[in-house]
């Protein structure tokens, strides 16, 4: 059973660049309604690549998806056509694991033909279970390991101020990966530097690779740490895509001075119930026909 590869036909129409390249620009046209759907969309086509390859994390991008879905349909600047672009907006995939959600968002956008989705997994491709940033177009910065990508982030935020360039840089990270001391080190030094152009989302879904993140080491209250090291700090429903619109909508200009944190409170699994009652079983896994078939018609069900 094959997953209907086709996506929600919404994809915001790029402007034309300055320069003659195709410029997607922030705060493109898109409703909640049709955010829900390409999250749905996401999900199915994590199945897809995850089934064909054997590899892949479902539970841990299904809690990203509606993520995924805002910041690439609605809130990022970019120009698939030339995906070093300077003045691109900046995305750094911390749970790099995640990433399978990720790539048929960037196939749909034009970044790569969508042919490349067919390779997933396989030796020599572009494309696999963590982003690599030398192989595949669109990526800024490889993860894998985690811990990494908010000090990266804030070194690129970093260089933006020093550059006078007006991008912002995102980066979404798990919860789970907080648990690492270098993250903070880059929660202190954004803020000591005053980078009001660096965003980081919390994918805040309970949950690590071995098991509620408050068993391997407690990082709640999340909001009162960040505001501590002087962030200013919104928390949302990470599925709700009228919150998250909200969110990144009215975002300060990148031209100010108190870094931004997103805590999207998220299910791990969402949107599969079987997912959402055992997350940890489906961190890593692979659906059998009959299973997939289930969950299939339980994503498309929903589905206007």
């Amino acid at each position: 059973m094959r997953v209907d590869t086709a996506p929600p036909a919404t994809t915001p129409a790029p402007s034309d660049g300055d320069d003659g390249g195709p410029t997607l620009d922030r705060g493109r046209s898109i409703t909640p309604v049709e955010l829900a759907r390409r999250a749905d969309w996401i999900r199915l086509q994590t199945i897809e690549l995850i089934d064909r390859a054997g590899l892949g994390h479902y539970s841990s991008t299904f809690s990203s998806a509606e993520v995924f879905a805002t910041l690439y349909y609605r809130t990022l600047r970019l120009r698939p056509s030339d995906p070093a672009w300077p003045d691109r907006d900046r995305f750094l995939l911390g749970k790099g694991h995640a990433a399978t959600g990720l790539w048929p968002v960037l196939a749909d956008l034009g970044f790569f033909p969508t042919e490349w989705l067919d390779t997933f997994g396989t030796a020599g491709t572009a494309l696999n279970d963590h982003p690599d940033m030398l192989r595949a177009p669109g990526i800024d910065f490889s993860s894998g390991s985690l811990g990494q990508n908010l000090s990266v982030g804030t070194g690129i935020a970093l260089a933006g101020r020093l550059q006078e360039r007006d991008y912002r840089t995102f980066v979404l990270t798990g919860d789970g990966e907080l648990q690492e001391g270098q993250v903070w080190e880059a929660v202190m030094a954004a803020s000591h530097y005053r980078l009001g152009n660096l965003v980081a989302v919390v994918d805040a879904n309970g949950f690590s690779g071995s098991g509620p993140t408050s068993d391997a080491m407690g990082i709640e209250p999340l909001a009162a740490r960040f505001e501590s090291f002087g962030w200013a700090v919104r928390e949302i429903d990470g599925h709700d895509p009228e919150a998250l619109l909200s969110a990144f909508d009215t975002l300060p200009d990148p031209s100010a001075e108190q870094p931004v944190c997103v805590i999207a409170r998220t299910r791990k699994g969402k949107g599969v119930r079987m997912m959402e009652e055992a997350p940890q079983a489906w961190h890593l896994g692979h659906l059998g026909p009959d299973l997939r078939r289930q969950v299939v018609e339980e994503i498309s069900g929903r589905m206007p």
